[in-house]
């Protein structure tokens, strides 16, 4: 039976991206200076006013404007920008319900894990596709001042009984100046972000696959500028690309003990592990913290019927070889470092420079 999966990914410079960016560096700073902070600091743009809020437990020194304002010029802004801030300690009752011997679950929330053996990132290709077209693109406009930061894309693949076997489309939509038409920026951008990113997955069928680039015609007003932004709308975008579920929480701004972010990467590391030591084609690890509390409420490990041994068998494996508790995941996966402005772009999963992407040997086993 044939499906269709269609995934998309955004360039940092929209401006729910932008938002993303700023906040984990305001996160990386924090962790600087004081690895034990507890952040919780977001932002919202909209033309030229940035609104940053939250919460800071922290002993470092962050100098929120500065980090900021080099983001935005990075991305490709121009103006000067005024910022507003509202800022507090996080409550008291959280901190005390969090902050003990050891960290523990900083809210409730159910989180998913998922990865799959289709390719060698073990990850659904559309979003991966969708990604390295973000990534290509933010290569070239860097080396062609025509184009901005400000993009989009949107790749949908056939698959034939769960198996991918085709690439049906490519939508890439980009921002750039008045001094480009249309017939130009398709050029321009099928030529140097759509063929390099296609010769790249050439072991999935690309005849006749469809190819569209600005079907608005024109993308000059870009960014803030043409949209509000703010953190943690794109948490699609940022995991699987609509494969797998997603927990209700976002990533970006949210330090370790949050297991809206720790949990999801901890979830994607045990799934990764199953697929990747061949218990199974597909898996996806659902588990459910409570505020306060060091153990999980329940795991759950769906195989999609393509595990190789029993489930019986994978689950002890899994407690043979896995610590779902706030402080082992941070410990295990190095958690309070400042890594975390690098995982804000071009999704948190795939990417084999973070810690949780580790292939591990599993004893017992």
């Amino acid at each position: 039976m044939k499906k269709y999966i269609t995934s998309e990914s955004v360039n940092c410079g929209h401006p729910d991206k932008t938002c993303d960016i700023i906040a984990d560096s305001f996160l990386d700073e924090a962790l600087k200076q004081d690895p034990q902070s507890q952040m919780a600091v977001e932002c919202a743009i909209k033309n030229d006013k940035l609104f940053i809020y939250g919460e800071a437990t922290t002993k470092a020194k962050i100098d929120y404007d500065k980090i900021a304002k080099k983001v935005l010029k990075d991305i490709g802004y121009d103006c000067d920008f005024t910022i507003v801030k509202e800022l507090s300690l996080q409550s008291p009752d959280i901190n005390k319900a969090v902050v003990k011997d050891k960290i523990m679950a900083n809210d409730q929330g159910i989180v998913y894990g998922y990865a799959t053996n289709e390719n060698k990132y073990y990850m659904p290709y559309p979003i991966i596709i969708a990604h390295e077209l973000m990534r290509e693109y933010e290569n070239f406009r860097k080396q062609d001042n025509r184009f901005k930061s400000d993009a989009k894309s949107q790749v949908t693949v056939e698959y034939d009984n769960n198996i991918p076997t085709k690439i049906l489309c490519v939508l890439v939509s980009v921002s750039h100046t008045e001094s480009l038409n249309h017939d130009e920026i398709y050029s321009i951008i099928k030529k140097e972000v759509v063929d390099k990113t296609l010769k790249k997955y050439n072991k999935l069928n690309q005849d006749d696959v469809e190819i569209i680039i600005n079907p608005s015609g024109r993308f000059v007003v870009w960014g803030s500028f043409s949209d509000s932004g703010c953190v943690g709308r794109k948490i699609v975008v940022d995991t699987y690309g609509g494969v797998g579920r997603i927990g209700g929480g976002c990533f970006s701004s949210k330090n370790a003990s949050k297991v809206d972010r720790s949990g999801a990467y901890y979830a994607r590391y045990v799934a990764k592990n199953i697929v990747a030591n061949k218990l199974a084609d597909r898996c996806e690890v659902a588990v459910s913290y409570a505020i306060g509390l060091d153990k999980p409420l329940s795991v759950d490990i769906e195989t999609f019927g393509t595990e190789k041994v029993s489930l019986e068998t994978i689950y002890k494996l899994v407690n043979d070889n896995f610590n779902f508790s706030p402080q082992n995941m941070i410990d295990e996966l190095g958690l309070l470092k400042p890594i975390y402005k690098d995982t804000a772009c071009y999704g948190h999963f795939g990417n084999d420079k973070f810690s949780w992407e580790k292939i591990k040997k599993l004893k017992n086993f």
